[in-house]
């Protein structure tokens, strides 16, 4: 018979602790300590108390981050809760070749996001392929500058996001609608219900859970977006940097030598406040339908 120490299982966890203390927990704990001083990445600093939150009030790249982030959420939160559901249902049915169809879908999902807004990049550059083939139908006369206005970049950056979430979302959606019965479809088309009214009487409240995660997800990496407008404004965030997310304001100012890692980390917690908005308002939303 084997006997185990009381040590042992703490022996086990060790490894992962100690991992999660280094690369997460540290790491947070500083950024709160830093974000009252005016520390630079070759030097320690010292305390300033709420002066990088005094200068984030006058800071009119934060006032368009914060704006920019916000239109990512609005405009993604409703698309990627709503299409990927409708998506599923559509997959969902067993017919010849749906495998090949949930492939699609899927696809775009496991493709890196670095690599997927380049080709995005290439094809709504100005001389690119959709505006080659506007001009070429003579739909528009000169290029649309998709990557060069600040709206029409950030509205190429939240299709891109949408179009490479699909499936993502669909495969949650997918594990969901398997545990809505059946029987309740079939009793509402018993009672005269079509797709749409069973769609909302049955479907929907039988995956509000999911739904509900799928919200908060989105919101919060639609708030965290940094890749896709990286990358379709080659770093620079857009014409006078108007199209900057919190996320690469952060990266802006913490980066180099002479970087203001202090006031990065003041506008990292910035960024955790308005995380948690959307999160709590989604809990609070539900706990009212319910």
């Amino acid at each position: 018979m084997t006997h185990h120490r009381w040590f042992t299982p703490w022996v086990l966890v060790a490894p992962a602790a100690v991992w999660l203390f280094v690369f997460s927990v540290w790491p947070a704990i500083n950024t709160v300590v830093l974000a009252f001083t005016n520390a630079k990445p070759l030097g320690g600093g010292h305390f300033t108390g709420l002066a990088n939150f005094e200068r984030a009030l006058s800071d009119a790249q934060l006032v368009d981050a914060l704006v920019n982030s916000i239109v990512f959420m609005l405009v993604c939160l409703p698309l990627l809760t709503m299409l990927p559901l409708l998506i599923a249902i559509l997959v969902e049915k067993k017919l010849p070749g749906i495998t090949f169809f949930r492939t699609a879908f899927y696809t775009p999902v496991v493709a890196s996001a670095v690599v997927v807004a380049l080709i995005w990049g290439w094809l709504l550059d100005d001389r690119g392929l959709i505006n080659g083939l506007a001009q070429g139908l003579g739909v528009v006369t000169t290029p649309v500058p998709f990557l060069t206005e600040r709206w029409l970049l950030l509205f190429s950056a939240i299709s891109l996001t949408v179009w490479k979430g699909l499936g993502y979302y669909m495969i949650i959606y997918l594990s969901a609608l398997g545990n809505v019965r059946r029987e309740l479809h079939e009793a509402a088309a018993v009672d005269g219900a079509g797709p749409v009214r069973r769609f909302w009487s049955v479907t929907v409240p039988g995956v509000r859970n999911t739904m509900l995660l799928v919200s908060v997800l989105v919101s919060v990496s639609a708030l965290r977006v940094f890749s896709e407008l990286y990358v379709l404004s080659n770093g620079t965030g857009g014409p006078g940097g108007r199209d900057m997310s919190l996320v690469m304001l952060i990266q802006l100012y913490g980066r180099g030598f002479t970087g203001h890692l202090g006031y990065a980390s003041a506008l990292s917690l910035l960024l955790l406040v308005v995380t948690l908005g959307p999160m709590l308002a989604l809990l609070r939303l539900n706990r009212k339908a319910a």
